[in-house]
């Protein structure tokens, strides 16, 4: 028995070597494609520092920290600007005066910054203070230099390539991105817990067992989890607290939700169960395989990535809990985003009763249940329990009707350039 189980063993590793080193030689950029894009960026970047006084432009994120994907030529580059000299100046301004000879866009934030296309390179370029430690930051982005600067200490070339494989594991799971839209790992994060558990299988063994909230203190900081816990703002506090080697007030993982946690669990222990390349690679998107649901499609407006797939999975939540709450029960849903987007919802009744319940206030709240029979007037007031209600005439028993006019209402035609119903289940 124990022979057995120590080849079943054997076999699983080897099978797990033979997935990481296939799919490391599809993500990993070769010696020439790292050669053209460092040439490439340290053109642009020997031009910049031209028009520069007293400032210095560097590279990087992922391409600095050598942990970039193969064919992902969206590179950062941070001008770094004299702390004394400009802590009180709008170092954006200085900056977009630099760049007035390129064709820019400008992105507004808390600071804002520039994109840039330089050939295939995509370029933003981010203002900071050149700051020793994060007491001096007067932005968030000021701290990012630092952090790019500790992952490099405290990795290497295996680590690195952990980090790719993860962030591909992560991307092809849709996991993988700090933004609104989707409130999974951002890449620092992701190279965080690298740097803290060393591999890719170490991180899924254990995130297949992390309990419903977990603290790391890579530097150790905090004496224990609640002491750092205590020590971070509960408004970025989340079922993963990652305490920021750099900045040991800030959660790393404050943008992770409940859901994505949740999801990663699942996804590393369905991985444990069944090791194969195909967790590695991205679905692609098959509206064939939304055969028997209810779909929209959407065009949304034109902007930045992550704002107009913000706006999208509003819309998407207010369309789903609006069919919830007319009565209408949903046995599944789901979005997708892109150029042309879809929502796509599942039930299994396409017809609901012709009359809902209206519920009013509590029984022996007077003042307000009087109001409601005003209100109400001819309408006969019923009692469940502790609470009022009469019944009400819907106006779209069936819910093609009722998405067909609900997606009429100005609010969400004013947020898209257009939405339809694409498909009905029952038709």
């Amino acid at each position: 028995m124990k022979v057995q189980k120590s080849i079943n063993r054997n076999v699983f590793i080897h099978i797990k070597i033979n997935i990481f080193m296939d799919v490391l030689s599809k993500i990993k950029p070769g010696r020439k494609e790292e050669a053209f894009v460092r040439k490439e960026a340290r053109k642009f970047i020997s031009r910049i520092n031209k028009k520069l006084k007293n400032a210095k432009a560097v590279i990087g994120g992922s391409f600095e920290k050598n942990t970039w994907l193969s064919g992902k030529y969206d590179i950062d580059i941070f001008v770094k600007f004299n702390y004394k000299k400009y802590r009180e100046k709008d170092i954006s301004k200085e900056l977009e005066h630099a760049l007035k000879y390129f064709k820019k866009t400008k992105i507004h934030g808390s600071r804002d910054y520039f994109q840039i296309k330089h050939g295939k390179l995509n370029l933003e370029i981010v203002p900071v203070l050149d700051v020793k430690n994060y007491r001096q930051a007067l932005n968030v982005t000021d701290v990012s230099p630092l952090h790019s600067k500790f992952v490099k200490q405290n990795s290497n070339k295996k680590i690195q390539d952990e980090i790719r494989i993860t962030k591909q594991f992560l991307k092809a799971n849709n996991i993988y991105g700090a933004e609104s839209y989707i409130r999974g790992l951002s890449g620092y994060l992701v190279e965080l817990l690298l740097i803290y558990y060393k591999s890719f299988n170490s991180l899924i063994k254990n995130a297949a067992k992390w309990p419903d909230s977990l603290v790391i203190d890579i530097k150790k900081h905090y004496k224990n989890k609640e002491d750092a816990t205590r020590n971070i703002n509960w408004a970025k506090r989340g079922p993963l607290i990652m305490i920021d080697p750099v900045q040991k007030n800030r959660n790393v993982a404050a943008a992770l939700s409940k859901e994505k946690y949740e999801n990663l669990k699942q996804i590393a222990k369905d991985y444990l169960e069944n090791p194969n390349d195909g967790f590695f690679f991205e679905k692609k998107f098959d509206l064939n395989a939304l055969k028997g649901y209810i779909v929209l499609r959407i065009m949304p407006k034109p902007g930045k990535r992550d704002i107009v797939g913000a706006k999208l999975l509003k819309l998407f939540e207010y369309i789903k809990n609006k069919t919830k709450e007319e009565g209408f029960e949903l046995t599944d849903h789901g979005w997708h985003f892109n150029k042309i987007s879809y929502f796509w919802f599942k039930t299994e009744k396409e017809e609901i009763d012709l009359v809902r319940k209206h519920y009013g206030p509590f029984v022996d709240d007077f003042k307000n249940l009087k109001n409601f029979k005003k209100k109400w007037k001819g309408y006969k007031v019923y009692k469940e329990k502790n609470k009022t209600y009469i019944l009400v005439e819907r106006k779209f028993p069936r819910i093609r009707y009722f998405l067909k006019n609900l997606i009429k209402e100005k609010d969400i035609k004013e947020n898209v350039k257009k939405i339809e119903i694409f498909r009905w289940k029952y038709l």
